[in-house]
């Protein structure tokens, strides 16, 4: 590590674009360079080499066990317990009725487009149209308060 003179020399040098650190680039400041450095000195090496002995001796012992041992038996218990549930019991009563309540608002506002579409699909099968326009333009009030119609307006005002 450099003392706090060659630190803040090394620092204007790199902040001016010069590569100051062996295996580091040419970064905005001496501490840039020293993490680029950590982090490449590491790319070569093994996987062993990284973890350390002892680190790669307890992933390669994982290798062979079990999934009971290796979450140990209280954690493959809990996980073996929860198989059998229904989601409203895993999750609790709360989360499961806020979530189901939103399922059932999706569902029957899907459900109430569709029987509007349809009806008005039905509507506009069992009237005669003589012409486009018929269709587009909205029908005069008078013809909405006809009794024939089935429909009335109705003034709130």
């Amino acid at each position: 590590m450099a003392s706090g003179q060659e630190r803040s020399e090394l620092d204007s040098r790199a902040r001016q674009g010069e590569t100051v650190i062996p295996g580091g680039t040419g970064g905005k400041s001496l501490e840039a360079q020293e993490h680029l450095a950590q982090g490449r000195s590491r790319g070569g090496q093994t996987r062993k080499e990284q973890l350390g002995h002892e680190g790669y001796q307890e992933l390669g012992s994982r290798g062979g066990q079990t999934r009971r041992e290796q979450l140990g038996r209280e954690g493959y218990q809990e996980i073996r317990s929860k198989g059998g549930q229904t989601r409203k019991e895993q999750i609790g009563h709360e989360g499961s009725t806020r979530s189901w309540a939103a399922k059932e608002d999706r569902l029957g506002m899907i459900r109430w487009d569709m029987r509007d579409t349809r009806r008005r699909a039905a509507k506009a099968d069992s009237a005669p149209w003589t012409s486009l326009e018929e269709i587009v333009l909205p029908r005069k009030a008078s013809r909405l308060k006809s009794p024939s119609s089935g429909l009335r307006a109705v003034d709130h005002y």
